[in-house]
């Protein structure tokens, strides 16, 4: 099973996830940002990893610290459960459609993090949480799961649309990537023979 759990504490957050890449999408969120659990439910549910996210953050003070370091967790979570990544398709991209908003998400899980980010929000929150913080998380999730991560919005009709494209983009390429490819056997998808 490639599954793994994180527990993560500061004196900011109180952390605990737990993953399963061979899951069917069932997830729990609980990070006290209603919207950033929304966006979560999206990326376990249309990746088909099973995500069980627990938080407990300073948000007396604001959102930052729980978004961010939600982002460490899962991406070290990730990186945990892939192992040596034999037998992983590896690369994937998605260009999602949501209704007036395209977004693509294209990723390599390579072992080398990098984020290219490339989406401009219109409003400077969406409810209660800023909207600079979409990028923090996935900043945080990329260079804590070791995959190179590039994310463009091409064009949107809402902020709301523009986030969840986001989320939904990137869990289509993570399914595909991490999925195990029957041709690659117990091979890592690599010239070098390790990522």
């Amino acid at each position: 099973m490639r599954t793994a759990t994180i527990a993560r504490k500061t004196n900011e957050t109180e952390i605990a996830v737990s993953i399963n890449l061979d899951g069917t999408g069932a997830h729990s969120m609980k990070t006290g940002v209603g919207f950033f659990d929304h966006m979560l439910d999206q990326l376990s549910r249309h990746s088909l990893i099973d995500m069980d996210v627990t938080c407990k953050g300073d948000l007396h003070i604001d959102f930052h610290h729980t978004v961010e370091d939600v982002g460490i967790a899962l991406g070290q979570a990730m990186k945990d459960a892939l192992g040596d990544k034999k037998g992983i398709r590896r690369y994937a991209s998605c260009d999602l459609p949501m209704d007036g908003t395209l977004t693509r998400a294209a990723l390599d899980v390579s072992g080398r993090a990098f984020l290219v980010f490339k989406a401009d929000f219109s409003q400077n929150k969406i409810g209660d949480i800023d909207t600079e913080l979409f990028r923090e998380f996935f900043q945080a999730f990329a260079i804590n799961a070791g995959i190179t991560l590039h994310i463009e919005n091409f064009y949107f009709d809402n902020n709301h649309h523009l986030a969840e494209s986001m989320f939904k983009a990137v869990a289509r390429a993570l399914r595909e990537a991490v999925e195990i490819d029957p041709r690659q056997a117990d091979r890592v998808p690599s010239t070098k023979g390790t990522l």
